[in-house]
């Protein structure tokens, strides 16, 4: 069993990477509380809430499609990024690497899950600046309690992106690549302080 220290614990809850309560003035009171519940559960969104969201909003049909290609593909995509990472950081996972002993992997791979399930969040909102600024600050404490490997996990977001875009209209590339890019970039500017 994992002892996680009593400020890790403390933290976990805290660090939650999106917000909606920018969203509040553009979106629909019910929209965002599919999300909030999506979101308190950790989950993607499921077809019936998809279909919930697309009938109070329209006009996001083809976002909403983005989404649930990502998460009907959140596992291959998560398992490309890990080969890719796996690959830049040889050894990560290996006695002495940041990523061992095999827990500390697995909470990197579950991370690589809830990254994407995040992202498509933003996408459904069509919102790219969907984080929270006091999440992400509670998940830089944690990951600096945790002594989680930063590089490594940019890198593995980065690998999130490229994986992810396999599975969608090379049309619509340029459509899903802020929502990456926003998150790789809060996530980078943990290692700046």
């Amino acid at each position: 069993m994992v002892q996680l220290s009593a400020k890790a614990k403390e933290l976990i809850p805290k660090a939650k990477i999106i917000s909606f309560k920018s969203w509040q003035k553009t979106h629909p009171e019910k929209v965002i509380a599919i999300l909030i519940s999506a979101d308190n559960d950790r989950v993607y969104l499921s077809d019936k809430d998809l279909q919930k969201i697309q009938a109070l909003l329209p006009h996001t049909s083809s976002l909403i499609s983005i989404a649930k290609t990502l998460r009907d593909h959140a596992t291959e995509i998560v398992d490309e990024a890990r080969k890719i990472l796996l690959k830049q950081f040889p050894g990560i996972t290996e006695f002495g690497g940041a990523l061992y002993p095999p827990f500390r992997a697995e909470a990197c791979w579950l991370d690589f899950w809830h990254f994407t399930r995040c992202v498509t969040y933003g996408i459904i909102g069509g919102s790219s600046q969907f984080t929270s600024s006091e999440g992400l600050g509670y998940m830089k404490l944690l990951y600096k309690e945790l002594q989680v490997p930063l590089d490594a996990m940019v890198s593995g977001l980065e690998s999130i992106k490229f994986a992810s875009i396999k599975y969608i209209d090379s049309g619509q590339h340029q459509l899903v690549y802020p929502y990456f890019d926003h998150l790789i970039q809060k996530l980078s500017d943990f290692r700046n302080s």
